[in-house]
């Protein structure tokens, strides 16, 4: 696979898919500039060897029907020139068939192109689109991690259209820290997982089984885990389509010596607002509480099994956390990572939010390495390489 320093960019037109995808507040403001903070190197590589940038991203959800306020990059355009520290035109209505760049390339080294998916052929993977998109540059450079899983004209097909292609600074750096997780020799290895599904997690959980040798599982996705071994779980959230999975799994795991570590006890309410809360064995909640966190006695157990990890690939929180009084457990599971890291373990945390909850705490610089994908994390685990970076093999 190909990286930026295979190509000369002097006196070439480079497209770089990045992921801008930053948070914004009620008034539009940016809240967290980590995604740009971190996609920007791979765009002064090209302008510091004398070639020109043309930016594509997306930003939030819009519909796909044209202009959106909220999803606009205008309102990431101060922040993204003042880092670059030049002038960054930004570019609407650019697919259509009188267009031309270089109208605008004469005049400016960098132009961002108004949020993709403010065409629906974005994420419908349309030809005519790709084609538009790689027509612009002689070079097509992916420096979006986050979105590599996803079939969409300008991580995908666009390959299709243009003969020089190669990864980003960031995808590369993510990469390499994420093999570096999963492959290294250092023992013991753990896998925490949380969130709400066991169906997004099969085929992660199925290949850390022969990887790891210990796998935390929390979050409303270990509900499904205790009802399948016959555990009372009263109005908890889970997915009875997978029980079967679940037994799987765990039996898999189970053969291969692999330890899976469920909550042992659960904070319980009898709803998300109700904070009467009480802790009960997990396997034993009564039938009109659900479980929001995991309790001591399962904080205490997942601390002994973190603190004594040499390797840490954390996904998922252990329960509600974005309401205080469920956060206790998944803000202990991240201070416990901490802790092993400084003791000489490497950590991992990926998914929007764990690394919420890492910020959350103040703690992103005591973390090996924080990655930028959430879905892409999981799918590259599950099968060691994502579409988008496969077409770039090519």
């Amino acid at each position: 696979m190909k990286k930026l320093n295979d190509f000369n960019f002097k006196g070439k037109i480079a497209i770089i898919r990045v992921d801008f995808n930053v948070p914004l507040d009620k008034n539009l403001r940016i809240t967290d500039s980590t995604r740009i903070d971190l996609g920007i190197k791979s765009i002064e590589h090209v302008i510091s060897n004398g070639g020109k940038c043309i930016i594509m991203s997306h930003l939030g959800r819009p519909k796909g029907n044209g202009f959106e306020k909220d999803y606009s990059l205008k309102n990431i355009l101060k922040y993204l020139s003042s880092k670059l520290n030049k002038e960054v035109l930004l570019i609407d209505n650019y697919f259509r068939k009188d267009f031309s760049i270089d109208n605008y390339l004469n005049k400016n080294d960098i132009i961002l192109l108004e949020n993709l998916r403010f065409y629906s052929e974005e994420k419908d993977n349309d030809f005519n689109f790709s084609k538009a998109l790689a027509s612009m540059a002689d070079i097509y450079v992916n420096n979006a991690f986050g979105t590599c899983h996803r079939t969409h004209s300008s991580t995908n097909s666009i390959n299709k259209f243009i003969k020089n292609s190669c990864i980003g600074d960031l995808v590369d750096n993510e990469i390499f820290n994420i093999n570096k997780v999963l492959y290294e020799e250092k023992k013991p290895f753990t896998a925490i997982l949380g969130g709400a599904k066991v169906s997004d997690k099969i085929g992660v959980i199925e290949k850390l089984i022969d990887l790891v040798d210990n796998i935390i599982i929390g979050g409303a996705m270990a509900n499904t885990f205790i009802k399948s071994k016959g555990g009372n779980i009263g109005k908890s959230l889970f997915e009875e389509d997978n029980l079967d999975i679940a037994n799987h799994l765990l039996k898999k795991a189970r053969d291969k010596g692999i330890k899976i570590y469920l909550p042992e006890d659960l904070n319980c309410s009898k709803s998300i607002t109700d904070f009467n809360t009480k802790t009960f064995n997990a396997h034993e909640i009564p039938n009109d509480y659900s479980g929001f966190d995991i309790g001591k006695k399962s904080i205490n157990t997942f601390k002994k099994v973190i603190l004594n990890s040499k390797r840490i690939i954390w996904n998922g929180p252990m329960g509600v956390f974005e309401v205080n009084e469920f956060s206790n457990g998944t803000f202990e599971i991240c201070k416990f990572v901490v802790e092993a890291t400084n003791e000489g373990a490497f950590s991992l945390v990926g998914g929007g939010d764990s690394v919420a909850a890492v910020k959350k705490n103040n703690l992103e610089n005591n973390i090996s390495f924080i990655s930028t994908g959430g879905g892409a994390l999981l799918e590259y685990i599950a099968n060691g390489t994502l579409p988008s970076l496969d077409l770039i093999k090519k």
